[in-house]
């Protein structure tokens, strides 16, 4: 008997593992057969591969039988064409021959039944592998092996299936390792797995016999909800957790146990009976229990001050636990925390010097540091004349600080401090700075967004017409925006060519205008004097003489 029973766990163990993969779109079992029809595209080579996968090979139809229940299976779920484990050696067709030259794929010949479709090729170069589709009346086609189909039928080939259950006055779902399910099926293969509902008892199929859980812990935890376990006898029982019994109907499901004072009290982790008999709740590591006492939260590990010890490390809390990481400007190294060169990834727009943890940037000579980014510099003079920025390739761009404008001298530019208050930028009182100026407010007046003086409402008019006074509140240096100082207006040496080029066309052109008037007045007076009588013309000659 204790042989049987191994023999029984290694053939479902075997059947079980095959399952995996896509589901089929259609089953059914005759005898110790078992049809499945995959849709997956392929070749024969990868067909008879994902069959050999799930345990089993490529169908062989060898009855008539075998062929309804092939076509009732295809029939009506899928479309296209589907390998069948039928094909042909090298060795060219025989009209004459067994299966005319083609063999199944499990060197088994023992089968009278054919089923070729009228057009078969007979020549030695025609296709070696077989499909079967609804479009060829399901029966056999000559493929070439390389092409790529709709999918693959799988043959299960069991030694001893079981029949359905009968005398069962409630409802049976079936479910096989195959993948395949149902409440309708005829014939199931080992393997298979009965539930029966409501009552939730559940049988196995073992060599042509049900089995009543729970079967071999082996084989899908017996059939148990929770665990599965063997006795002193070597027979397979169910337990269940802390507060709950085995189902006494079906010896497999779990319910509440009513008699157990953790049944009832509803923790959510675990439950503790004490020596007085009351229960009380407790909690995971890294967890606590909540102010109701049943429900678990985070515990804040990182509280513990021993936590992540060293220098430059910190604790950081996670869900059920902690984790050690290095402060911000150091990296993990050989288990410390070193500080990390920000300096090397060029932070700085002039200088940057490194520091324990950090970083500090500088700015050159004639700079300050932006106070709106001080990773940048601007340019700085601090004085009422300086020497403006020059483009060393070009010394008419330059530039001047913010509160500066540019003057141009003799040899070089240079940037004088503009007095904004002679532009009235303040409402009322106003103090040049150098690069700026501040606002400010006589008395009874405050000073609102830097230039504004705003009367306090608890001021009379009279008390506040006094002379300028400085506000309560400090003064504030509100910069004047300056543009970079444009190029000066003078003229380029291509600037210059074209206009001496344009002043030589318009004298040209002026000297031939006149040349072509003088031209014309002549040609008129030429033909005036032509046109005069011949007496005039001589007595006007004598009169000279």
């Amino acid at each position: 008997m204790k042989d049987a029973t191994v023999l029984f766990v290694a053939v479902l163990a075997v059947l079980v593992g095959g399952l995996g993969g896509t589901d089929p779109y259609g089953q059914g079992c005759i005898e110790n057969q078992c049809f499945a029809v995959f849709s997956q595209p392929g070749d024969f080579t990868s067909a008879q591969k994902h069959c050999k996968d799930r345990n089993a090979v490529l169908a062989t139809v060898r009855s008539s039988t075998a062929n309804v229940l092939m076509t009732s299976i295809i029939s009506g779920n899928i479309s296209g064409q589907f390998w069948i484990g039928l094909h042909r050696s090298t060795n060219c067709p025989n009209q004459n021959s067994h299966l005319r030259g083609y063999e199944w794929v499990i060197k088994d010949g023992e089968s009278d039944y054919e089923n070729w479709v009228p057009t078969f090729d007979g020549g030695c170069s025609s296709p070696r592998c077989v499909t079967v589709s609804e479009r060829d009346g399901f029966r056999w086609a000559q493929e070439s092996c390389d092409a790529r189909v709709s999918g693959f039928l799988c043959e299960y080939n069991l030694e001893s299936g079981c029949a359905r259950l009968e005398g069962e006055g409630d409802a049976v779902e079936y479910k096989t390792h195959v993948g395949f399910s149902g409440n309708d099926l005829l014939l199931l293969p080992s393997g298979a797995i009965a539930t029966i509902t409501p009552s939730g008892v559940k049988y196995i199929c073992s060599t042509g016999i049900w089995q009543q859980g729970p079967w071999s812990c082996e084989i899908h935890d017996g059939g148990c909800e929770h665990d599965c376990a063997v006795d002193a006898r070597h027979q397979p029982f169910c337990s269940c957790p802390l507060g709950f019994s085995v189902n006494p109907v079906n010896n497999l499901t779990c319910e509440v146990d009513l008699d157990d004072p953790c049944g009832r009290y509803g923790c959510a982790f675990a439950c503790l009976v004490g020596s007085d008999g009351a229960p009380s709740c407790v909690c995971d590591h890294g967890f606590k229990l909540a102010p109701d006492g049943k429900s678990c939260v985070d515990f804040n590990d990182c509280s513990d001050e021993r936590q992540c010890p060293g220098e430059n490390f910190r604790c950081v809390n996670t869900v059920g636990g902690f984790k050690c990481e290095c402060d911000a400007g150091f990296k993990m190294m050989g288990g410390s925390c070193v500080d990390l060169d920000e300096c090397a990834s060029a932070p700085c727009e002039h200088l940057c010097h490194n520091t324990h943890g950090s970083y500090k940037c500088s700015c050159y000579e004639g700079y300050k540091m932006d106070p709106q980014d001080s990773s940048k510099c601007k340019l700085h003079c601090g004085k009422q004349e300086c020497v403006a920025e020059c483009d060393p390739n070009d010394k008419y761009q330059c530039y001047c600080p913010d509160g500066y404008v540019a003057e141009e001298r003799e040899d070089h530019t240079v940037c004088i401090d503009l007095d904004e208050c002679a532009n009235y930028f303040c409402d009322k009182g106003c103090k040049n700075t150098y690069g700026g100026f501040v606002c400010f407010c006589p008395k009874g007046f405050t000073l609102e967004k830097e230039v504004f003086c705003v009367r306090n409402e608890d001021e009379d008019e009279d008390e506040g017409s006094g002379d300028a006074a400085t506000s309560p509140y400090p003064p504030t240096v509100t910069p004047h925006e300056v543009a970079p100082t444009r190029r000066p207006s003078a003229v380029t040496t291509g600037g210059l060519v074209a206009i001496i080029v344009c002043v030589v066309i318009v004298v040209v052109a002026m000297v031939f205008f006149c040349q072509y008037i003088m031209n014309q007045r002549g040609k008129a007076g030429g033909d005036a004097t032509s046109k005069a009588p011949h007496g005039e013309e001589s007595h006007s000659l004598h009169a000279w003489e």
